[in-house]
């Protein structure tokens, strides 16, 4: 630049800081809290102020009219005035020790000794169920058919351990299936005791091993799909269906699990903060939603499940028994039936629509066992894993070489690339 020429400075577009201090000012809010309306709109009228501000420097932004118009819509759903006092941009937030939410997006310096490595961000959460013969998904999504008969630890770290004991399901067959859940929180520096959960065959009680349904200090929770929300104990249990269907929640810990009885056997659903998951030492190592089955303990080829006609030691009852449609239906735990490959397809279509690997997975069941209840754990098993799952782009997971992840692949490829591509360049 030439002596005495002055430069002309271009202010820049700070739509991106408008939106995250708005993030920043909302982030702790929670329906449940008597003044959330009141914050909510002031935390939407410092975001529409400060996309004022900014207006001028973001002419052609497409995510700052973006911004303005999503500002606009929320202020009219709540019903916000556009004129009354704004929030400030670091509120004072209310620090809750024994909810993982509140301590995580708000961290200290006098975290709790077991809480290492955090950081400002948001967390990040696993998932790992299973169900079935028994059918594993892991931490990293990997899917896997697996004998594991006997007891076996799923998860096991410093927080929680869950263990599943797996018994043989028909004669002739290396399929096993889960009659037993054990799950122990452990003990948590002020805001729980230990406690320990254990389900078996025909006694899925609403209660801890000591009689309890709850445990610790009481907490906020945000309101959830079901439209639960307000104060909770920091660990308590809710009972969905009596007998069918438990969930357990450890709201000083960010886990859910979720226990379901679907005719003689049981299903598992686990959520958990990355952060936990990782916190175990190497005696802990041997955990299936970590690391999966052994590989001598696996049916499956590589993800490909063999679907072949029952055992000729499988013995049959009802075998012309009566069909079912109803998502809901468990049947009586003796009705057996022996199916072709095309029969166990169709009856497995009217519980799992996306021919996924739940829905492969259905189809080895009946063929292996003719236990029509495994229908409906398939489709349990992926409700609960869409309920739990916190990434929508990894829940479907197709089985390799099947039809169905030929065709579907290279357009799931080409959406994500496209997808890519537009975030870049935003």
């Amino acid at each position: 630049m030439a002596e005495g020429q002055s430069q002309v400075i271009t202010p820049q577009c700070r739509i991106q800081k408008c939106t995250t201090d708005f993030v920043s000012l909302t982030s702790h809010l929670t329906p449940a809290v008597d003044d959330f309306h009141v914050e909510f709109c002031k935390a939407l009228r410092a975001y529409s102020a400060c996309t004022q501000r900014t207006a001028k420097s973001c002419r052609g932004n497409l995510v700052f009219h973006s911004a303005v118009l999503g500002v606009s819509d929320l202020m009219s759903q709540r019903n916000c005035s556009r004129d009354g006092p704004t929030s400030s941009t670091y509120p004072e937030v209310h620090h809750e020790p024994c909810n993982y939410y509140s301590r995580t997006q708000h961290a200290h310096p006098h975290a709790h000794p077991h809480a290492h490595n955090r950081s400002h961000t948001r967390p990040g959460f696993l998932f790992c169920g299973l169900f079935g013969d028994p059918h594993l998904r892991t931490f990293k999504d990997n899917f896997q058919t697996c004998k594991v008969e006997g007891a076996w630890p799923l998860i096991d770290n410093d927080y929680l351990s869950v263990q599943v004991t797996n018994v043989p399901v028909v004669t002739g067959s290396s399929a096993t299936a889960t009659n037993k859940v054990t799950v122990i929180f452990k003990p948590y520096e002020g805001c729980t005791d230990q406690r320990v959960y254990q389900a078996v065959t025909d006694n899925l009680p609403a209660a801890f091993d000591d009689g309890t349904v709850s445990s610790g200090d009481p907490i906020h929770i945000s309101t959830g799909s079901d439209g639960a929300g307000g104060k909770v104990r920091a660990l308590w249990i809710s009972e969905r269906s009596p007998g069918h269907h438990v969930e357990l929640h450890a709201g000083y810990i960010g886990v859910t699990v979720i226990v379901r009885q679907l005719g003689r056997y049981l299903t598992l659903a686990v959520r958990i903060p990355e952060e936990l998951a990782q916190a175990y030492d190497a005696t802990q190592d041997l955990q299936l939603c970590l690391n999966g089955c052994p590989r001598v303990e696996r049916i499956d080829q590589g993800g490909h499940l063999p679907l072949s006609p029952p055992s000729v030691g499988f013995r049959f009852q009802h075998l012309h028994g009566p069909r079912y449609s109803s998502q809901t239906q468990v049947f009586p735990h003796g009705d057996r039936q022996v199916f072709t490959a095309e029969a166990a397809k169709e009856r497995c279509r009217e519980q799992v629509e996306v021919q996924d690997i739940y829905f492969h997975s259905c189809v080895f069941d009946l063929l292996t066992t003719g236990d029509a209840n495994f229908t409906v754990a398939a489709y349990s098993a992926q409700k609960d894993m869409e309920s739990l799952h916190p990434h929508r782009d990894k829940w479907r997971i197709y089985p390799r070489g099947s039809a169905t992840s030929a065709w579907i692949s290279r357009p799931l490829r080409l959406v994500h690339l496209l997808l890519l591509c537009t975030l870049t360049l935003a």
